[in-house]
């Protein structure tokens, strides 16, 4: 079985749980793959550099990150600079041989780069560009099975390989739960997404509501009622990962102990491939590009 585990970049969030279960499940002879992002980390940088941080609402309602030049420039430095290496020496001093990636090497994560993006403001809808940007459509699948096959575990981040509409390519920001579901998907994986939460919960203020599983798509509609904020893309990004062909997702607490093997034996909340419903009715991409 693959594994492919995304640890949020959350200030809550402390990953030394969920590496040391990483080091338990490869010495166990399974597949992992992580997959991090960091945008707290970025937003920290630029802060400490006197920049503010953009973000944008789409037309859809979801709220994301506008990242211009110079914010790439901060992405590059801190997710494959600095917490890539972090993440993987961790690794290695837990006795994991770890490779870290970005999306940009071998063409690990590549799509269509977008230059401008549909937001809303002030109420009306408006085109604003000079977006670093991208969607994932392509997934070197056969380069992370030749690593595991080799007994390493990729560590994966952001940023990806954006194709230009002219020719040519350009190192582009993308989301990465949606990096780490393209993974899972092109891997035939189980994702397990760890957050700051138990999971996904009916009422966000009551971990007692917790929703543990959804298989049908009455199920999977309780969930997408329930999601808000920032677990709205988590959602988003389960439902493509399932598409593409992951087993089950998982979005669970990376506080909780031993936190990605207590997901995978059933904590948090688990998302089936038959939730989906098998129709033509899917929602569109809520990022769109001009």
């Amino acid at each position: 079985m693959t594994t492919v585990l995304k640890i949020g970049g959350a200030r809550a969030v402390d990953p030394a749980g969920a590496l040391a279960d990483v080091a338990e499940l490869v010495s166990q002879g399974e597949d992992v793959v992580v997959v991090h992002g960091g945008s707290t980390a970025v937003d920290d940088t630029l802060e400490a550099l006197g920049e503010e941080p953009t973000y944008v609402e789409t037309p859809g309602g979801v709220v994301g990150r506008f990242t211009d030049e110079r914010t790439m420039e901060v992405f590059e430095m801190v997710l494959p600079g600095k917490l890539n290496t972090d993440l993987t020496e961790a690794l290695q001093n837990q006795g994991v041989n770890a490779v870290g990636l970005s999306g940009v090497d071998g063409k690990v994560l590549s799509g269509r780069r977008k230059s401008a993006v549909r937001v809303v403001e002030d109420g009306k809808k408006k085109i604003k560009r000079g977006d670093h940007s991208g969607k994932i459509t392509d997934v070197n699948a056969d380069l992370l099975e030749t690593l595991l096959a080799g007994e390493y575990t990729p560590v994966v981040t952001v940023p990806m390989l954006g194709e230009e509409k002219s020719g040519g390519y350009t190192a582009v920001n993308a989301d990465a739960d949606r990096a780490a579901a393209a993974v899972a998907g092109a891997l035939d994986a189980t994702l397990v997404v760890l957050t700051d939460v138990p999971g996904i919960l009916e009422d966000p203020e009551d971990e007692s509501t917790l929703i543990e599983t959804a298989d049908d798509p009455a199920g999977l509609e309780l969930i997408e009622d329930a999601a808000e904020g920032f677990m709205t893309k988590k959602v988003m990004a389960a439902k493509e990962a399932l598409s593409d062909g992951a087993d089950e997702v998982v979005v669970a607490d990376a506080n909780a102990e031993e936190p990605v093997l207590s997901a995978v034996d059933g904590g948090g909340t688990h998302i089936a491939a038959s939730a989906l419903a098998d129709d033509a009715d899917a929602e569109p991409e809520a990022e769109t590009e001009q």
